[in-house]
């Protein structure tokens, strides 16, 4: 009697979680690195790059707005809307059909500099590509639209939408 050939373990949630939570943890710490490496003067903290994002994606936008999509407290964004306006990089204003409602939008040196951020990640992380087999490649290139679904979902469980997410899984699907 022929013994079966050994499968694989299947492949459980948990393990497949806890995987991408670790890859993707490292992805960001070493992005966040290596853009120093390219921009030294590059001082912008996450939280204030993403606050610059949702604006770049929705804009101008009330301060409320913002904290709700961040999942920030109204304190801390104003906080940081305060530093990024100090940097010059945000401007506070009104909305144009009700001057009461105050607003903040980017500067043209925060879409320069955010812009630039961007394509210094791009260029990072292509570099790095290119440095995979052609069948890693592929590999990431395929798993793109899953994981495009996969922050879809992740928003939806948080009650936010794709759009309120103020552009981020517009993001992962490669617009960054």
């Amino acid at each position: 009697m022929a013994t079966p050939a050994p499968r694989n373990p299947p492949v459980t949630h948990d393990a497949t979680a806890h995987q991408l939570t670790d890859v993707v943890t490292r992805l960001r710490r070493a992005l966040r690195t290596s853009i120093r490496t390219e921009y030294p003067w590059e001082a912008l903290p996450m939280a204030q790059i993403e606050l610059m994002q949702a604006l770049s994606d929705q804009s101008p936008a009330r301060v409320g707005d913002l904290a709700a999509r961040q999942r920030l407290s109204t304190s801390t964004v104003s906080g940081l809307i305060g530093q990024l306006m100090t940097a010059g990089l945000v401007v506070r204003g009104t909305r144009p059909d009700d001057r009461r409602v105050a607003v903040v939008e980017l500067t043209e040196a925060g879409r320069l500099q955010l812009a630039d951020w961007q394509a210094a990640h791009q260029r990072r992380i292509g570099a790095a590509l290119e440095r995979l087999e052609d069948d890693e490649q592929e590999a990431v290139a395929a798993a793109l639209p899953a994981l495009a679904k996969l922050v879809e979902y992740l928003f939806a469980g948080s009650g936010l939408s794709d759009a309120e997410d103020a552009g981020g899984a517009s993001r992962a699907k490669g617009d960054t």
